[in-house]
């Protein structure tokens, strides 16, 4: 499964930006999805994870209320919309698919990574 993500770019705080993570193939469809996050020197860190159909999502606590994963199945995408950007939003953003039909905050539960997509959020 290749993923592709894209969206990302150069923001000022308050700002938002919709990333987008596009599969290559239909199996993309009945897995689990998931966006994390990579600044300098820090570890990756999962962000928001959905589950096969949509139903089931979660949130990294700090974004909250700011962040929403959506995916529409039929076009073997995932959505990120992030509204109120801030300045620690920076980072790369990498989608990644499970072999399961749900999500998980742990990242090495994710075979398939897409190449990330880079988020800078200016102050």
């Amino acid at each position: 499964v290749q993923l592709q993500a894209s969206g990302g770019g150069l923001v000022q705080a308050g700002d938002s930006l919709r990333l987008t993570c596009t599969a290559s193939r239909r199996a993309f469809s009945n897995n689990g999805v998931g966006w994390f996050r990579q600044s300098p020197g820090k570890e990756r860190e999962f962000v928001a994870g959905i589950n096969w159909n949509g139903v089931h999502t979660v949130y990294q606590d700090s974004v909250k209320g700011r962040f929403t994963i959506s995916r529409d199945r039929y076009e073997h995408t995932v959505y990120l919309q992030m509204n109120i950007l801030q300045p620690e939003d920076t980072a790369v953003y990498y989608c990644a698919t499970s072999r399961t039909a749900y999500s998980s905050r742990d990242a090495s539960t994710y075979p398939y990574w897409g190449q990330g997509t880079l988020v800078t959020v200016s102050s």
